[in-house]
C-alpha cells in the first residue's frame, strides 16, 4: 500500500510517501480500506515534536511513523473475535487512541474506535467530523452552553470551530466568533451574530456583562484575561493552545474559580459523540467546512496550511487518488 511516513521530528520536508505492507486485522481489530482521511492540528504538533507533550511515547523519533488520526472507508477484513463490524461496513472514527495510521491506503485498528457511517453522508464529509466533532461537541457540554448564552469561539475558523460556532448557534446561542480577517463572512455564514479579526483589539472586548461561555482553541492569553471577559458565573473551557495557559488552567482553574465562574481544560474523549453528530449532519442541521480535498501525495502541502492557520474549515486526503 501507499502510505505517507516521516522518521524524524521536523517539517513537512522530513515526510515520504512509501511502499509499505498493508496490515493486518488482529484480534478485535478491524483492516479499512481508507477513502478519505482529515487533516488537523495534532498531526501538524506530531510532526515537528513541538510542544514537548507531542513526544510523549517517542521522545527522540516519532512513535507513529504514519500520522493521520481521521478515517473514512470500508471494512475489508475482520479480525479473530472482532463483534460489531462485518465486511463491507462503511466506518469512519478517530484513531488517535488507537495507533493513528490514517494517510495511508489501508489501517489497521481496534473496531471500538470506529463507528458506522450512515447511509447518506460521503466519505469525504465522514472523514472531516470525528476529532473536529468531538472537540466541538465535548467543548460545548463541558461549557454548559445553552439557548440565550453569550458564547466566544475563538479560533472558530478551523475544523473544531466551525462546527463549535454551528452547534452553540443551534443550541440558541448568541456567537461572537474570533479568527483571522479573512474567515469572517465564512464564520458568519456559520451562524456567528457577530465575528471578529484576531488581530482586532475588539477580540479582548467582552459585551456588556461578559460572555457566558468561552471556548478557546487557539489560547494565548493569560488566565486573568479570561477572567475578564467572563460574566458572572461564566465557564471557559480550554480545548487547545499555548502550554503555559493549559497548565495554568489545570494548576490554578480551580482557584480562581472560587468567585463563581469555571475554568476547564477539556480532555477529549475520542469519538464520543460522534453518533450524535452523525445524526445532525444526516438531517441538515451541521456540516463540515471542507476547504480543499487533496490527493494522499500532497500531505505535507496540507500540514505546511495547517501549520500557518489558513484552512477554513478542513483539508481532507483523497487516499484513493
Amino acid at each position: 500500500m501507499r502510505a505517507v511516513r516521516y522518521e524524524r521530528y521536523g517539517g513537512p520536508e522530513r515526510l515520504r510517501l512509501v511502499d509499505a505492507p498493508t496490515p493486518e486485522a488482529g484480534p478485535g481489530q478491524v483492516l479499512v480500506r481508507v477513502h478519505a482521511a482529515s487533516v488537523n492540528s495534532w498531526d501538524w504538533d506530531l510532526l515537528r515534536g513541538r510542544p514537548l507533550f507531542a513526544r510523549m511515547g517517542g521522545p527522540f523519533r516519532p512513535r507513529m511513523r504514519v500520522l493521520g488520526a481521521d478515517v473514512a472507508g470500508e471494512v475489508v477484513a475482520v479480525g479473530d473475535g472482532t463483534t460489531g463490524f462485518a465486511v463491507g461496513d462503511r466506518v469512519h472514527g478517530d484513531l488517535s487512541g488507537a495507533g493513528w495510521g490514517g494517510f495511508a491506503e489501508f489501517v489497521a485498528a481496534d473496531a471500538t474506535a470506529f463507528r458506522r457511517i450512515p447511509d447518506g453522508i460521503a466519505f469525504v464529509d465522514a472523514a472531516a467530523l470525528p476529532q473536529a466533532g468531538g472537540l466541538a461537541i465535548q467543548g460545548l457540554a463541558l461549557a454548559e452552553v445553552a439557548a440565550g448564552d453569550r458564547v466566544l469561539v475563538n479560533g472558530a475558523g478551523g475544523g473544531a470551530g466551525t462546527l463549535a460556532v454551528q452547534l452553540a448557534h443551534r443550541a440558541g446561542a448568541i456567537v461572537t466568533a474570533v479568527d483571522r480577517a479573512d474567515k469572517l463572512a465564512m464564520l458568519t455564514g456559520l451562524g456567528a451574530t457577530q465575528a471578529i479579526d484576531l488581530a482586532d483589539a475588539a477580540a479582548a472586548v467582552p459585551p456588556d456583562g461578559g460572555y457566558d461561555a468561552i471556548i478557546e482553541l487557539v489560547a494565548q492569553r493569560r488566565l486573568r484575561d479570561y477572567q475578564a471577559m467572563l460574566a458572572p458565573g461564566g465557564r471557559f473551557v480550554i480545548v487547545g493552545g499555548r502550554m503555559g495557559i493549559i497548565l495554568a488552567t489545570f494548576v490554578f482553574g480551580s482557584r480562581l474559580g472560587r468567585d463563581g465562574r469555571s475554568y476547564r481544560l477539556l480532555a477529549a474523549k475520542p469519538n464520543q459523540g460522534l453518533e450524535e453528530l452523525d445524526a445532525r449532519v444526516l438531517a441538515g442541521e451541521v456540516h463540515p467546512v471542507i476547504d480543499a480535498v487533496l490527493p494522499l501525495a500532497e500531505v505535507p502541502q496540507a500540514l505546511r496550511r495547517i501549520g500557518a492557520g489558513e484552512v477554513h474549515g478542513k483539508l481532507v486526503i483523497d487516499t484513493t487518488a
